[in-house]
């Protein structure tokens, strides 16, 4: 999947536009609309606490930061005089696993609490009044979903498209 931003000027717009994306068969899950902290978005799809942190990269950065901690660990415990070679494994595994583990969490954990830093460069627009309309669609999908947007309201701009976003939020 990609997403596609719109940022929209007003709410009449931004409902043309979700109508739009409706009307194309793009699932209503794969909507997200961010405004202004206090805006009514009546009918439109909110986007979630998923789309406006940065909980998803924060938990894949605690992983594999947390992961490479407990491997090393687990090479330093491994090279301590009375580990076998058969523990030896295990141990390894184990660290891995328990640093991967804890690091996401402290990742998710952070990440709930820090602004997504991909939709940071639309922040004053938002602050202004502005709509970010977020859009996921299939790859092979994106040019037509944003000729078609642009054909029916014409002074929406396509402001980025991202190259991929994880599966599941």
């Amino acid at each position: 999947m990609r997403r596609i931003y719109f940022l929209v000027p007003n709410i009449s717009v931004t409902k043309k536009i979700v109508d739009e994306l409706l009307l194309a068969k793009i699932e209503e899950k794969h909507i997200h609309v961010i405004a202004k902290r206090g805006t009514p978005l009546e009918d439109l799809p909110e986007a979630s606490l998923l789309q406006k942190s940065d909980f998803i990269p924060a938990v894949e950065q605690g992983v594999a930061l947390g992961g490479a901690t407990g491997l090393l660990a687990g090479l330093v415990a491994v090279a301590l005089p009375p580990a076998s070679t058969v523990v030896a494994g295990g141990v390894l595994l184990a660290t891995t696993l328990a640093g991967a583990g804890v690091g996401s969490w402290l990742g998710g954990m952070v990440g709930m609490n820090v602004g997504n830093r991909r939709i940071k460069e639309f922040e004053d627009a938002i602050e202004a009044g502005e709509f970010l309309v977020l859009a996921d669609v299939a790859p092979e999908r994106v040019d037509q979903i944003e000729a078609l947007i642009k054909q029916h309201i014409p002074q929406v701009e396509v402001e980025k498209t991202e190259p991929r976003i994880p599966a599941f939020p």
